[in-house]
């Protein structure tokens, strides 16, 4: 029993076509069909769409009391606690930036992971043969459906110059059957 057969160019090359999902280095995440690879892991995709997380900015809120407050008129600093545990410093969930890029060429040396998103397109449906027996047709520019084949030597175009002979010259063969000269 043989192995499976493999692509040439090993996992790669069974990729090609299918939409990926590649993770960067510096976080961001491309999503599209790949194209083509080399050697470095560089790599070409199209229709390719860009996501990336953003964190959103912490505001300062401006009704919370600093802790470097200056204490005035005999209070004191120990009289004031703060609370740290506010709703409002709760981490807000990361938002996803989407945006779409087109074709894009990736260097490898940026890639950290790859992921199959999709397989490939089905190939759109190219017009098949009507189902049934078919029917000879002769093909090329010869005579066409009503004119019978002609047996023997065809007519000649035009006669040749008095004093010359008719043919070929020597050393020439004779014209296959069916020949017809230019212009005749």
């Amino acid at each position: 029993m043989q192995p499976p057969v493999k692509a040439k160019g090993g996992k790669m090359m069974g990729l090609i076509d299918y939409r990926l999902r590649v993770t960067l280095n510096d976080g961001r995440q491309m999503t599209g069909q790949l194209l083509a690879f080399d050697t470095f892991m560089n790599l070409v995709l199209s229709n390719t769409e860009e996501f990336r997380r953003i964190k959103p900015k912490k505001k300062k809120n401006a009704n919370k009391p600093n802790k470097k407050q200056k204490v005035a008129h005999g209070d004191t600093a120990e009289g004031h606690v703060e609370d740290d545990e506010d709703e409002d410093d709760a981490p807000a969930p990361a938002q996803e930036q989407k945006r779409t890029l087109g074709l894009v060429i990736l260097r490898g040396e940026t890639i950290i992971s790859l992921s199959v998103e999709a397989p490939p397109p089905e190939p759109k449906n190219q017009p098949a043969m009507a189902p049934g027996p078919g029917q000879g047709v002769p093909a090329g520019r010869g005579a066409g459906f009503g004119m019978a084949p002609l047996m023997g030597r065809p007519p000649m175009g035009m006669p040749p110059p008095p004093g010359m002979p008719a043919g070929p010259p020597p050393g020439f063969a004779p014209p296959p059957p069916g020949f017809r000269p230019p212009g005749a």
